[in-house]
């Protein structure tokens, strides 16, 4: 009877890994895939020793994947197309004025709505500017030295 229970959680926890993209229960699909395997081949062995095992097993796992899980989800961020246009140099084609609300700049070719960077400077037209930050679909902008 417990490797049925065993093999219904094992089947229950990798289901609700591939369900979700992120990890959250790998550690306890492999637990109980060792206590399911321990159960099949040790006879006699209690519940009470069969939870023991998922749990060391489990944690055990978890102790020694997470270190290097946190490691590669830090390194896996990748920028987005706005991120990477900070730095980059556009033109004022609509003199920018935030007590109007007006404000347009062309960057790479694409017409982007734009705001001063310390919110109060007129920006005439022509002038060339540079991408301080990107704030939803405008950018943040300052007029270049």
């Amino acid at each position: 009877m417990e490797i049925i229970f065993w093999a219904v959680f094992f089947v229950l926890f990798v289901l609700a890994e591939v369900a979700t993209v992120q990890f959250v229960s790998v550690w306890f699909a492999v637990g109980a895939l060792v206590t399911l395997i321990v159960t099949i081949f040790v006879e006699d062995i209690g519940m009470l020793a069969q939870l023991g095992i998922f749990i060391l097993v489990s944690g055990a796992f978890l102790a020694v994947t997470f270190p290097w899980l946190r490691k590669v989800r830090a390194s896996g961020h990748t920028s987005t197309n706005a991120d990477m246009d900070v730095g980059k140099n556009a033109e004022v084609i609509e003199e920018i004025e935030p007590d109007k609300g007006t404000g347009r700049v062309t960057l790479s070719g694409v017409d982007w709505s734009a705001l001063p960077s310390d919110g109060k400077s007129v920006i005439p037209i022509g002038t060339t500017v540079k991408v301080v930050k990107v704030k939803g679909t405008k950018l943040i902008v300052e007029a270049k030295k």
